[in-house]
This record gives structure tokens, C-alpha cells and sequence, in this order.
């Protein structure tokens, strides 16, 4: 079982192994927005000298489109949300339900949910590199694997969350969860109120990447 930390703000890290910390400032969009367009120009020069064949690029990006990606965690919530027995078995044995709806593969193969609630705020990070469920949320951003988000929101999780647009009650505790390459995290976000007449398929909807890493509610 992961021991527990109390960081200076009353947040929590839940891990399995300690790391050094560093402070950093916490930018994320311009480094996603220039990674963007360094891959772009890497792709067009890599096609245009007959590197890469350009059907089996498209296959590799369509698998992380529509066969990985935020939308089968998205499709994981909404189930939970909606199937109370299907909640209990998502809580008690993450990897069985989540692969029980087909979404198995790399970085999936161990996973635990981890339930937000009106006294509890999750939030999910690799503190060592970027270990991180593709499986159900595809791709990590870039600042999740930056330096900045990986030692501060251990040390400071209310401070990050505010910068992501997150300002969380101070009766709500927050819990930080450490993956590693041997178990992986993902969090169940609150059901919103005044949604009990959506469908499943319309319920995921509302549920985002950063809603299911722990920096938004949704």
C-alpha cells in the first residue's frame, strides 16, 4: 500500500518511492504548441525522403485516436457514473473493469482508480519520468512530464491546481498519487449535479483528460 506525506499545504503524496524535488516555474501550452510543430516538420522530412510510409503513419495515429485516448477514460466515468455495481468493481479492481470493456495495451496493464469526492480531491503524477495510463487517456501533455509539474504538485498541490483554474475548498483534502511503471492511476471525477437524465454516451461528454488526472473537476 502507498504510505502518505503531508506537504506544507495539507495536500497528500501517495507513492511507493521518494524522489528529489525540484522547483520550477509551471508552463505548459507553449511547450505543447512548439512540440506540435517541431513533430509536424520532423513528419514532412521524414516522408519526403521515403523514411516513413505515409499509410503507416496515418494507422499509428488513427490507433491513438480512436482506439486510445481520453475518450475510453471518458467511456470508464461515465459507466461508473451510471452502474453503481460497475463503480464498486472499478474501485476495488481498476485493471479487471477498465479491461473488461476492452481497453487493454501498453501502460494499462496495472491500473487503480481513485474516487473524488465532496471531501477529497485526487490528483495523479509520476514523479520519476512520465508513467502514465495511455490506455484510457492516450498521449501525456507536456507538462505532465515536465520538471515543474512533477515536483510541484507533490509539494505544493494547491498552488498548481490554482494555476490550471482550479481553486478547491480548504476543508478539501488533496490526494497526490504516485504511478509507477508497475501501477498506474486514474480519477474518477465527481458526477456533476442536475445530470441524471443524460445517457452514459452523453455523460462522457463532459468528462476531459485533466478531469481524469486530477487538474480540473471535470
Amino acid at each position: 500500500m502507498p504510505t502518505e506525506k503531508t506537504p506544507p499545504d495539507a495536500g497528500s503524496l501517495h507513492h511507493e518511492r521518494g524522489h528529489d524535488a525540484y522547483s520550477h516555474r509551471h508552463d505548459h501550452d507553449p511547450v505543447e504548441e512548439g512540440a506540435a510543430l517541431r513533430v509536424r516538420a520532423l513528419e514532412e522530412l521524414m516522408v519526403a525522403k521515403g523514411l516513413v510510409d505515409p499509410e503507416a503513419l496515418d494507422s499509428v495515429v488513427e490507433y491513438y485516436e480512436r482506439q486510445t485516448g481520453p475518450r475510453n477514460g471518458a467511456a470508464v466515468v461515465a459507466r461508473a457514473w451510471t452502474d453503481p455495481t460497475f463503480k464498486e468493481w472499478l474501485l476495488e479492481d481498476g485493471t479487471a473493469a477498465i479491461h473488461s470493456m476492452g481497453f487493454k495495451g501498453y501502460q494499462g496493464e496495472h491500473m487503480r482508480v481513485v474516487e473524488n469526492t465532496a471531501g477529497v480531491h485526487n490528483v495523479i503524477v509520476c514523479t520519476l519520468c512520465s508513467c502514465y495510463p495511455w490506455t484510457v487517456l492516450g498521449l501525456p501533455p507536456a507538462w505532465y512530464k515536465g520538471s515543474a509539474y512533477r515536483s510541484r504538485v507533490v509539494r505544493e498541490p494547491r498552488s498548481v491546481l490554482r494555476e490550471f483554474g482550479l481553486e478547491l475548498a480548504p476543508d478539501i483534502r488533496v490526494q497526490v498519487w504516485d504511478s509507477t511503471a508497475e501501477l498506474r492511476y486514474m480519477v474518477l471525477p465527481q458526477r456533476p449535479a442536475g445530470t441524471g437524465k443524460l445517457s452514459a454516451a452523453e455523460l462522457a461528454l463532459l468528462v476531459t483528460r485533466d478531469g481524469m488526472i486530477g487538474t480540473a473537476l471535470l
